[in-house]
Parts: structure tokens; sequence; C-alpha cells
């Protein structure tokens, strides 16, 4: 893990094209993205619309590095619109805005997190639960973007993007910039259950694993005043766990520490992305209890006994990220009260090593990349 890290230099002065193809200048940046399932990661340039009147570019500073980022670019959810240039933890700043922007001027912190637009005109859409609109959002990678010629969304390995500004976020100056990055996606995905759930000073949480997910959830679990249990099946995340903040450590495969902890917890937050078996975890919770997945297993998990739920009316529920307006609030709130991702900073060059560490699990808590030491763009764009 890095504890601190040096002041970066400068970004690359993007370079300004005339397009034969589009009526609008564009810019090139330089990006890291992968053009196969399995060619790794490796430089590209892509080409940035110019700011229509309600957009915002962005200087790109840093963007965290997703477990979905792996999934996403080795093709092992489908098979994307290659090249593909991953990254939905974006911190930048404001380079240049559209005529019709007041709300974010050059020079503003801004980050951009795992949308870029939606319908805007469904129901999901209108309460500002852009995550769920019920036409589709649109990715900030890897996504057709029907308001800009069905072109394919390029995500923040990159030196620049160019995003409507409703789906632009700003970031408190008091926040790391580097460890502000991962709230864009981890932060939210925990704070979003938590919040829907109300929790608050003397709630009792549990957190099933340790992770990028994990540790986000303690830490703002923590914050909203909850009384934390952490579950692992490893002894040696105790010390870890209790470092963040939680306040009871749980082996989870200790069938007698699991009984201990019955009717103790209100709501669980299950972060892990692998089969297993929730019945114990049900058992934990009190009447009225509620356990969110946000880890998403690529094979069935063990099934539900119903009789859990029944009786002691407990919800099962799933979660995805956060609306526009909740981001917000989760970043405001993040400032509030210290809440920051713990990170490790990479070179362009360490991308790779870090993809594989990530499935290996040695990262603690989330990787992210620092923008200025992507190369230089080419004169022409590979995307």
């Amino acid at each position: 893990m890095t504890p601190g890290r040096p002041v970066p230099p400068p970004l690359a002065k993007p370079i300004l094209i005339d397009s034969s193809e589009s009526p609008a200048a564009t810019t090139l940046a330089a990006a890291f993205g992968a053009t196969s399932a399995d060619s790794g990661l490796v430089p590209l340039t892509v080409a940035r619309r110019a700011p229509k009147e309600d957009d915002v570019e962005i200087a790109i500073e840093f963007c965290g590095l997703c477990h979905s980022d792996v999934h996403a670019t080795r093709g092992e959810w489908r098979v994307p619109p290659y090249p593909l240039v991953p990254g939905h933890e974006i911190v930048g700043r404001v380079s240049r805005v559209g005529a019709a922007v007041q709300d974010f001027a050059p020079g503003d912190r801004v980050g951009v997190g795992c949308l870029v637009d939606s319908c805007r005109e469904c129901e999901s859409c209108l309460e500002g639960l852009e995550q769920y609109c019920e036409r589709g959002n649109i990715g900030t990678y890897g996504a057709i973007d029907p308001r800009n010629g069905d072109s394919i969304t390029q995500g923040g390995y990159s030196t620049s993007v160019v995003v409507d500004r409703r789906f632009v976020l700003r970031v408190p100056e008091s926040l790391d910039p580097a460890a502000a990055a991962p709230l864009l996606c981890a932060g939210i995905t925990t704070y979003s259950p938590l919040r829907y759930f109300d929790v608050e000073e003397g709630d009792s949480v549990g957190v099933v694993g340790l992770g990028g997910l994990g540790h986000m959830a303690v830490k703002i679990a923590k914050a909203m005043g909850a009384d934390v249990t952490v579950f692992t099946t490893s002894e040696s995340k105790f010390d870890a766990a209790r470092g963040l903040g939680a306040d009871h450590v749980v082996l989870s495969k200790d069938a007698d520490a699991m009984e201990a902890a019955n009717r103790s917890i209100d709501v669980i937050i299950d972060t892990v992305a692998a089969p297993h078996d929730l019945n114990p975890y049900f058992r934990t919770l009190r009447l009225d209890g509620a356990l969110f997945q946000l880890g998403l297993p690529a094979d069935d998990m063990p099934p539900v006994s119903p009789g859990l739920l029944i009786r002691r009316r407990l919800a099962y529920a799933g979660s995805l990220i956060g609306g526009i307006e909740e981001t917000q609030e989760m970043l405001d709130f993040c400032a509030e009260h210290g809440v920051a991702s713990d990170i490790e900073v990479v070179g362009a060059d360490q991308l790779n090593e870090a993809y594989d560490r990530m499935v290996a699990g040695d990262v603690k808590y989330r990787f992210v990349l620092d923008t200025s030491t992507l190369q230089e763009p080419s004169e022409r764009a590979d995307a």
C-alpha cells in the first residue's frame, strides 16, 4: 500500500485535430486499454468529442481500478466492443465547459462514476435513480451512447474525458483525489444500501468480506454511527478489520462463533463475489433485518432457506451503485467524516500486474492509476 504519493507532473497537452467525420473538432487523449480478450492492457489513443453546450471536459488525474474492469476487458461477462478503455472511478479537474454549463468552471475538482447518461425520462430517472434507468443507463465505458452518434464510451484510464454536466460530480477539495477515486464505485455501492436501510447510530451492521467493497462498507457504516461486525473466513484479517474500525470480527467458518452472533445484526452488506452459503448469515439477523447482496458471483449460489426469511420477516435484496444525487451526497458525507479508500497508486506500466494482483486478492484495498504516467497520444485515434 502506498502511504503517500509524489505530486504528479502536469498532464500531457492534448492534441487538437480536425475530424473529417465530424463537424466538430475532437481531442486526442492518451489511454490504456484492451484490444482483445487476451491482449492485456496496452497504450491506446482515444478521440474525445469537443464539449457540446451541456458538456464538461475533464483533465483526469486519477482513475480507480475496479474488479469489474478486469472482467470487462478480458471478456469474462460478455464480448465487449474492442478496443476498450476501462475505468469508471474518475477524478480530475475541469478543463473546459460548454456554453450552457453554469454549475462547473475550469479548475473545479470533479468526478465521474459508473454512469455518463440515462434516458432522463423514465420513472427511475425522474426519481434520481439513474442506475435503474428502465431504458438502460449508459455506462462510462463499453456502452453505446445514443446522444453522441452511437459512439462507444471509453473510460478513465485516459488523460481526459467529456461528460454531460448532469453526470459530473463535485469532489470536495478536502478529499485526497487519489483516495477519493474508488468512492465513485466502491463507495457509492456500499453507501447506497446503508442509506436505503437508514442506518444510524445504534444500529448493528454486518459486513461479509473485507476487500475493496468490504473495507468501504466498514468505514461508511462506522461513520454513520453503527456497531460494525466483519464476517471473514480468514483469521489473518482480524487485525485489518479492527484497524478499519470494526467493533467485532467473526470467523464465519466457526460454527460456535456464528451461533454466538445469532440475532445480533440489523443489516448485512455481503460483498463476496464467489458462491457461498447465505443461510448462516441470515441466522445472525434480528427481526426485520436485511441482507444486501453486492458481490456478483459468476456461478449459482447455494439455495436460500425460505424458513429463515419467514420466521424473522427478513429481506434479501440486491443493490446497484447509486444515482447521481445520492453519489454526490456520499461524496459530501465522506468529506465531512474523513472517509476515503485505502489505496495503492500505480503507474500505467503496472496496470497488468495490478490486474493479476486484483484477481489474486493481493491489494489493500484498491488500486488507483496515476494518469500522469500515461504516454503522449499518437497522431491518430485507436478508438
